[in-house]
């Protein structure tokens, strides 16, 4: 005989049994002066050759740079919610995320984006508030390419996304996460 009875599945945006209202949509939220940058999420990368340093302020879920877990941030459901921070002249390598498309929407500075699949490359310079979506499979990288610190929010379409990969001839694909 076949239960027919499920329990709901639990989501990280459910209403802990007995809180407030209030408490509740209190976990709901997430303040900039309450994030730290965080230069180590990458510092892998920065080790390996200065020009990569670059900061996370992680909002919702934990991002694809390979930090496992953060207890300040609001959990993931769906997607991933950073803010990048990039010093003048700092990049992002080259990159691909196979399970999710991944937003960058420029909040500060001026940044150019570099895209690249089967040969083909495209670039654009991106100013404030605006925006590229790149799809899965595609290689994706960005560059400060303005006289201020730039600020990207990042947004990922998976709540926790494989850990991206670089191009085989990129000198990152042989450096090991610390």
């Amino acid at each position: 005989m076949d239960d027919i009875t499920q329990k709901p599945q639990a989501h990280s945006w459910d209403r802990s049994s007995g809180a407030s209202f209030e408490s509740w949509m209190n976990t709901r939220v997430a303040r900039v002066a309450e994030r730290p940058y965080d230069w180590n999420a990458l510092k892998f990368q920065a080790d390996f050759d200065p020009k990569y340093r670059r900061a996370q302020k992680r909002f919702i879920g934990t991002g694809g740079t390979g930090v496992a877990t953060d207890n300040n941030v609001i959990p993931a459901e769906n997607f991933t919610l950073s803010n990048m921070i990039l010093p003048p002249g700092a990049e992002g390598p080259m990159h691909l995320h196979v399970d999710a498309e991944e937003v960058f929407f420029v909040l500060r500075g001026k940044v150019k984006v570099m895209t690249e699949k089967d040969g083909e490359r495209w670039e654009a310079v991106l100013g404030e508030r605006d925006c590229v979506s790149i799809p899965p499979g595609v290689y994706r990288g960005e560059i400060n390419v303005g006289e201020e610190e730039a600020i990207m929010m990042v947004m990922i379409g998976s709540p926790k996304p494989v850990t991206p990969t670089y191009a085989p001839d990129h000198p990152l694909s042989k450096v090991k996460r610390g």
